[in-house]
């Protein structure tokens, strides 16, 4: 069992003692510490609070106790139900409320959820927010009065909301995308994307096969967005001569395409087109975290403009967004997140984004994927063990190269045109390690290089303990 307390919130698998998994307790407990904090902040004695969830079998458990907790700190709670990650980020500052509580794991398996924690701009809490939540935590809080407690109402008009504010941007063309007439299979994985993205491409003109739509939150497969977990999809697109996959995670916050002839688009480039499109006819750069792909580099080039690098974590990709006033930004991993419209990774803006870009430029989803350089990225990671000082081995790692390296997340260490990211998941209980290149042989050689070289300092570590 696990408990992860992070930038990304707090997150564990469902069962076990607290403190070893996500258990009732822990949920009161954290909600409790953020409702304090956040009560204190509004300056209110009955802020208000915007709570979705994702369809996880744990959902609606974690929702009672977290709705009874916000209760009894004198809350007024407005409870979306099934909502998506950027849905429940854009209701927070459309209710005027003070605070958001998101109820979910993202791609983790079925056993995981978390409590994601949203300010009263519908935005993650900052890293000095997040420390202070878990000091509330573990210190002490106070519940409100009988005649002070809180109150409930449900609001299940936040999704519509969501895609009638996506229809009206400028940047999405409704008309072009219907003229084009375009067949879309939708990876839904169970979870609330089932009901949100066919919605939003049935009101951009598409034709919807549903797969894994659901929102039973059994998840048919592993629900990272991944190739190798996009086999079901790629055959369907294939059977229904489909023009385009989609897959999403639980939460609706990555997305992944899958082009006509069953050949994956790739999760790195979800982002690049987009920003390909936006940058166009937007002014500014564009942002992505260290771990995401030059490939956007070169697309930002083409327009004239730079890429940013930051540290990786939504919260990190948008204080830089703000600071160079990015029109896009996003990550690697299928996060679109456009400034006009919230500050958040959001799938369903990136569908409409790339679906006009689709239907503008003509041609076929492949022919798209050509237009972009080839660049591969090696995935891998090493499970935390007990006892693991992390920071010490990438500290000695560091203190190897030669090469030009940064440490702003982790370590990066660049190889000419090629470079390796190896850092701490803010989201499970292990070490990413990341490595670029111009063909999968070179990037998978550069990362077991890299392995390899942890594994020594791993094991020199351990025998010095």
């Amino acid at each position: 069992m696990t408990l992860i307390r992070s930038i990304s919130g707090i997150r564990g698998t469902i069962g076990g003692a607290p403190g070893e998994g996500l258990s009732p307790l822990d949920v009161v407990r954290y909600t409790a510490a953020f409702g304090m904090l956040m009560r204190e902040r509004s300056g209110k004695a009955a802020p208000k609070l915007v709570l979705g969830r994702d369809a996880r079998l744990s959902g609606p458990m974690v929702a009672d106790l977290v709705r009874g907790t916000l209760v009894g700190l004198g809350f007024e709670v407005i409870d979306l139900g099934l909502a998506t990650t950027p849905t429940v980020e854009m209701a927070v500052p459309g209710e005027g409320a003070d605070a958001g509580i998101i109820l979910t794991a993202s791609h983790n398996p079925k056993q995981w959820n978390a409590l994601k924690l949203l300010n009263t701009k519908g935005e993650f809490i900052s890293a000095a927010d997040g420390a202070e939540v878990l000091r509330i935590a573990d210190d002490a809080y106070r519940f409100a009065e009988v005649d002070q407690l809180g109150s409930v109402r449900t609001d299940n008009t936040w999704t519509k909301k969501h895609i009638d504010a996506i229809l009206k941007l400028d940047l999405v063309d409704a008309k072009a995308i219907a003229a084009r007439k375009f067949k879309v299979v939708v990876d839904a994985v169970n979870s609330v994307g089932g009901v949100a993205v066919p919605q939003l491409l049935e009101a951009l003109g598409v034709e919807v096969v549903k797969l894994y739509c659901e929102p039973t939150g059994h998840f048919p497969h592993n629900p990272e967005p991944l190739p190798e977990h996009l086999t079901d999809l790629i055959a369907e697109v294939t059977k229904h001569k489909a023009h385009l996959g989609i897959s999403v995670d639980p939460d609706v916050d990555r997305l992944a395409l899958v082009c006509e002839d069953g050949s994956l688009f790739g999760e790195e480039y979800t982002l690049v087109a987009c920003a390909d499109h936006v940058l166009a006819t937007r002014p500014g750069d564009t942002v992505s975290n260290l771990s995401s792909t030059r490939a956007l580099n070169d697309v930002a080039e083409r327009h004239g403009r730079k890429r940013h690098a930051s540290a990786v974590g939504e919260v990190n990709v948008v204080e830089l967004m703000r600071q160079v006033h990015a029109p896009i930004g996003g990550e690697g991993n299928g996060g679109v997140i456009l400034s006009e419209l919230h500050y958040g990774r959001d799938a369903l803006v990136g569908i409409a984004l790339f679906l006009t870009l689709l239907a503008k430029r003509g041609g076929t989803c492949s022919q798209l994927r050509r237009s972009y350089p080839d660049y591969f990225i090696s995935k891998n990671k090493i499970e935390l063990q007990p006892g693991m000082d992390v920071q010490g081995i990438v500290d000695a790692m560091q203190a190897r190269q030669l090469q030009p390296h940064s440490t702003v997340d982790g370590l990066r260490i660049e190889f000419g045109s090629d470079w390796v990211h190896l850092r701490r998941s803010n989201t499970e209980p292990i070490i990413r390690i990341y490595a670029e290149s111009d063909s999968p042989e070179q990037a998978d050689g550069l990362a077991q290089r890299i392995l390899s070289e942890l594994g020594e300092l791993s094991a020199v570590a351990a025998k010095s303990r």
